[in-house]
């Protein structure tokens, strides 16, 4: 198979954590790739018309996008544990969502930053992405202890790839404040192989 990716992507990212933990990182070939919405890699549309990164081509020839379905069909792959069944798993997949609309949120921050012009920025359209953010701190350091202490799930893979992502992009907004618990469970779980291997770049 070939993952199209870009190493400081956190979508990516959140396959790269499955992969390592599932034992499937050397079934995949890493093809980067890296764009913009107002410069997409030129070519990518062919593997994905979205252009956007992660892509999964099959062996089959077909490509997979959105990191949410690649996750689900590599944990497929590997034999299913990551999304478990029963009233777990719909727990499971709000997480991943959750922690996905942080990194939507994040993510569009920096585009703000970066691609608009200074002129045309809004702050409290920045500041109101932010409040996304905060607010899922809030909640998920005051209702998800349980689930984020149990085993190992694809919705915990993609919250420690989001709030990785946070402290690479916005650490100075301290999303650790108030919400000790949850700061410890990633502290905890950002030191895992998988974790470790994958972090983005810096600099």
């Amino acid at each position: 198979m070939k993952l199209y990716y870009s190493p400081t992507s956190p979508y990516v990212r959140k396959v790269m954590v499955l992969l390592h933990e599932t034992g499937q990182l050397d079934d995949v070939a890493l093809e980067p790739t890296s764009g913009t919405p107002l410069a997409p890699a030129e070519g990518f549309a062919t593997q994905n018309p979205l252009t956007k990164v992660p892509a999964l081509e099959r062996e089959d020839g077909c490509t997979l996008y959105d990191s949410r379905v690649i996750c689900a069909y590599l944990d497929d792959r590997a034999g299913g544990t990551l999304y478990p069944s029963g009233a777990a798993r719909w727990d499971t997949l709000t997480l991943e969502a959750t922690a996905d609309g942080m990194l939507d949120a994040a993510l569009a921050m920096v585009y703000e930053g970066k691609l608009r012009p200074e002129d045309k920025r809004m702050p409290e359209w920045v500041e109101g992405q932010w409040g996304k953010v905060a607010r899922a701190c809030k909640t998920l350091n005051a209702r998800w202890a349980a689930h984020l202490a149990g085993p190992l799930t694809m919705g915990q893979i993609a919250l420690a790839c989001a709030l990785g992502y946070i402290d690479f992009r916005h650490g100075a907004r301290d999303w650790r404040a108030g919400n000790p618990d949850l700061a410890a469970w990633f502290d905890s779980f950002d030191s895992r192989p998988s974790m470790t291997h994958t972090a983005p770049p810096q600099g």
